[in-house]
């Protein structure tokens, strides 16, 4: 059975249209969410977590934040939050289905 799974996309571009910089803004901010895993999840300390990861839309870095961090840890979603509204950055939401888990 699959589940519909909310996220929200934060697009490295501005709501004037600019490419935001630096470049691994999108590394950068994942890398600092890192830590933020799914109970009883393996994850070294060089990987990103499940719920916040660095994709390329349409040539756009962007990063794809999991609605489910809102429930596990709320500051750290208003962080993303904060950090895409400060930064006067574009979001979108989308939703998709997950695969059951074995």
């Amino acid at each position: 059975m699959t589940h519909l799974v909310q996220q929200l996309v934060i697009h490295g571009i501005t709501a004037d249209g600019h490419r935001f910089r630096p470049s691994d803004w999108a590394e950068r901010l994942a890398g600092v969410m890192s830590q933020f895993r799914p109970a009883g999840s393996r994850g070294g300390p060089l990987t990103y977590s499940p719920y916040v990861v660095p994709v390329v839309l349409d040539g756009v870095r962007c990063v794809v934040v999991d609605e489910r961090l809102r429930e596990l840890a709320p500051l750290a979603w208003k962080f993303v939050c904060d950090f895409a509204t400060d930064n006067n950055l574009t979001t979108t939401r989308q939703e998709i289905e997950t695969p059951p888990r074995p």
